[in-house]
């Protein structure tokens, strides 16, 4: 368990549909003028990071979507302490063309700027922009040369790379990014996604997960990281429902699951097969996914945020001390429930912080 406060995150409705595959009222836009608001909001209820994110078409609800790394520097440009992820998507990006664009935003925004790098998980996407599609852990691979380019770029002169997916001679790129250098994430959950987070990432983003599932997760990075002395964070995604009460909290749960669209759930199943389940593990994100897992993108209801303002901050302190370092929320009425949660969780965590660090300092 960190001793630092444990983070918090949302997701960027910069795509349309909100963050469930369902027909239940979601109050939330993806407009640049609702995520400016937001942005904002989150701001001042206490989040850290905002996570934008990556769709090329439309499809499972998303019918529109506005690119994340200009969409990103409009939430900076709004904003004055919020950090705000860029999804970056390798095979459309190239090192080279993000290394810049990031370096930019970082001047332009005092280094309040990072990346998620995506190691593609919609094939459908790639064909249709002519992109080539790589096995699952030749994207991986891809991915890890992808964030040594990236880092290289940003921290030397002279940069010389010969991989097997770019190359570099003697690069020189100026100006770099501002210090502290944007932080650089990743998703996944399969071997190769765990050991390139152990190699290279600053943060490993993955799925909803029980404290346990997550405890696996963790140790099996820190053991790989601890051969490589890389010092990987942990993010876990969550989707909150708070309630007065832990019934209304799962009552609007069973809602959002009975009001899916079932065409476009399997439709998004049968994309994300290609994620976890083609490892050759067949372990991995979406590998063991339910239907009511897929209903939220990412499993958010695993990690069963759903209850009272009490429960629900108990359960963060749980997945806090599974390892997580950072909680990546999606909520159903974004503006209305990220001010809430900063007003009636967040505080609530930090009393449970206070409390743990004192039962911990006076059992030493």
């Amino acid at each position: 368990m960190t001793t630092n406060p444990v983070k918090f995150a949302y997701w960027v409705p910069n795509v349309s549909g909100g963050l469930v595959i369902s027909d239940i009222e979601q109050r939330t836009s993806w407009t640049p003028e609702y995520n400016r608001k937001l942005a904002q909001i989150a701001e001042a209820a206490g989040f850290d990071y905002a996570l934008s994110q990556i769709r090329f078409t439309a499809g499972y609800g998303a019918d529109n979507q506005h690119e994340s790394v200009a969409f990103s520097q409009d939430l900076l440009a709004h904003t004055e302490r919020l950090k705000v992820i860029a999804a970056i998507l390798p095979g459309p990006w190239t090192p080279s063309v993000v290394a810049k664009q990031i370096a930019t935003i970082s001047h332009l925004s005092n280094a309040r700027i990072a990346v998620n790098i995506v190691s593609g998980w919609f094939r459908g996407e790639f064909s249709a922009i002519g992109e080539l599609w790589l096995d699952h852990d030749e994207r991986y691979r891809r991915s890890e040369e992808f964030i040594r380019a990236l880092k290289g770029i940003w921290t030397q002169d002279d940069f010389t790379l010969r991989g097997d997916f770019y190359r570099f001679a003697n690069y020189t790129m100026k100006p770099k990014p501002l210090h502290p250098l944007p932080e650089v994430f990743q998703g996944g959950s399969s071997r190769a996604a765990r050991d390139m987070a152990a190699r290279v990432s600053d943060w490993y983003f993955t799925n909803g997960n029980t404290p346990e599932g997550l405890k696996a997760q963790v140790e099996d990075i820190q053991g790989k990281s601890a051969e490589t002395g890389n010092r990987v964070k942990i993010g876990i995604n969550a989707f909150a429902v708070i309630r007065d009460t832990e019934a209304e909290a799962r009552a609007v749960v069973h809602e959002i699951v009975a009001k899916a669209n079932p065409e476009a759930v399997q439709g998004f199943a049968h994309e994300v097969k290609n994620a976890g389940k083609s490892s050759p593990e067949g372990e991995g994100n979406w590998a063991t996914s339910s239907f009511t897992d897929l209903v939220q993108y990412n499993d958010g209801f695993r990690s069963n945020l759903i209850g009272t303002p009490q429960q629900v901050a108990e359960r963060i302190v749980a997945l806090k001390d599974a390892g997580a370092d950072l909680i990546l929320l999606g909520f159903l009425h974004f503006q209305e429930e990220v001010e809430y949660f900063g007003t009636h969780v967040i505080p609530l965590v930090r009393q449970l912080e206070a409390q743990r660090a004192k039962e911990l300092l006076a059992a030493e």
